[in-house]
């Protein structure tokens, strides 16, 4: 097992076919990787800081939309992870700011949701800059376990926020 993925991270890293494999083996040597020092392999590797790497944005209309002072951003917004037990209630926050006045939209595993049995949505804004959300599934069931996000959009930007949820059976 562990050959295959340090054939897969020699092939990912070098960009080569394989017929230029031969030329790339010699790589992990130079950057720590390799021999007895197996279970040390991320000792030696260009990324093992836990600084965050800022990527540059490539041009101009890039930072004008991804750094818009009026672009819709979530300022406030539920816990990521979320337990629930079945027959009882799910709740889900966000709180967004934006000019114009962002819009929420409800995700689950990627789809939108829009029509659930037991699914209802609350709106409420404050100002003209300001929305809030709160989504409910009452009851909930083990189909309702997955990954929740909430985004908020507007003309300038959109953001979004994650939520895991998952079941929890009481047991007496």
């Amino acid at each position: 097992m562990r050959g295959r993925k340090f054939t897969v991270f020699l092939l990912f890293v070098c960009g080569v076919t394989i017929l230029q494999f031969s030329t790339c083996i010699s790589l992990p040597a130079k950057i720590g990787g390799g021999g007895k020092a197996g279970a040390k392999f991320g000792k030696g590797r260009l990324y093992s800081s836990r600084i965050p790497i800022k990527i540059q944005h490539r041009n101009s209309q890039s930072v004008s939309y991804y750094e818009n002072k009026d672009g819709a951003r979530i300022v406030k917004s539920s816990h990521f992870d979320y337990e629930y037990m079945l027959g009882r209630k799910i709740t889900f926050f966000c709180m967004a700011q934006g000019m114009p006045r962002p819009e929420i939209t409800w995700f689950k595993d990627g789809i939108e949701l829009y029509h659930h049995k037991y699914f209802q949505v609350h709106e409420w804004t404050e100002g003209n800059d300001t929305i809030k959300s709160k989504m409910e599934i009452d009851p909930a069931t083990q189909k309702d376990a997955g990954f929740y996000e909430c985004q908020a959009n507007n003309k300038y930007a959109i953001d979004y926020r994650a939520f895991r949820t998952d079941y929890a059976m009481l047991t007496y």
